[in-house]
């Protein structure tokens, strides 16, 4: 049921927010020169995929975790997207593209091996990532990776329609800050 409301609202999400994607990606243009950020990333089965953002470093900062890249590497333009949540909005393609639900544990980086074993020990990768989910409500990222899979583990365990509504609700309201930058 989930697959199919994730295919709808991405959809619909991408032809109602068509002007807005425009214009963030006109106004990236000249914030970075490169407004797209695309990056390998783990998914469902740890099979990776290419994870589709809004840029919202420079083009030259290296490719680490967010809690471990520097705040001054984020853009004025990046802090906005980023307060805004409006960078994660072109995953919507990687929902359409069936790699990515809206509600689901945050795909990490390939490299983040301590992450990825913790994850892997509670079973997170038996589901897609998500846009959203209830570590990103609670402002837990993956510098905290027992935490983070502990809390993904109970968000899977507990997932019903109404949980998929209530943090898709919170997302959008602004619920949780997303990654910690230091």
């Amino acid at each position: 049921m989930t697959r199919i409301l994730d295919f709808l609202f991405a959809f619909f999400g991408l032809l109602i927010l068509f002007p807005i994607l425009i214009i963030v990606t006109i106004i990236g243009y000249f914030d970075t020169g490169s407004p797209v950020f695309i990056q390998t990333r783990m998914g469902k089965n740890k099979k990776p995929f290419t994870l589709i953002k809004f840029r919202t470093m420079g083009v030259d900062t290296k490719s680490v975790a967010s809690h471990l890249a520097s705040s001054a590497s984020i853009t004025p333009f990046g802090h906005f997207l980023r307060k805004t949540k409006l960078d994660e909005l072109p995953q919507l393609i990687n929902v359409i593209q069936g790699q990515m639900s809206l509600v689901g544990p945050r795909p990490n980086l390939m490299n983040q091996l301590d992450l990825i074993e913790v994850r892997d020990a509670h079973g997170v990768y038996d589901v897609l990532p998500g846009i959203t989910g209830l570590s990103q409500v609670n402002n837990i990222d993956m510098s905290t990776p027992e935490l983070l899979a502990k809390t993904d583990k109970t968000m899977i365990d507990n997932m019903k329609l109404t949980t998929y509504f209530e943090l898709i609700l919170k997302t959008v309201t602004g619920k949780g800050s997303g990654d910690t930058i230091k």
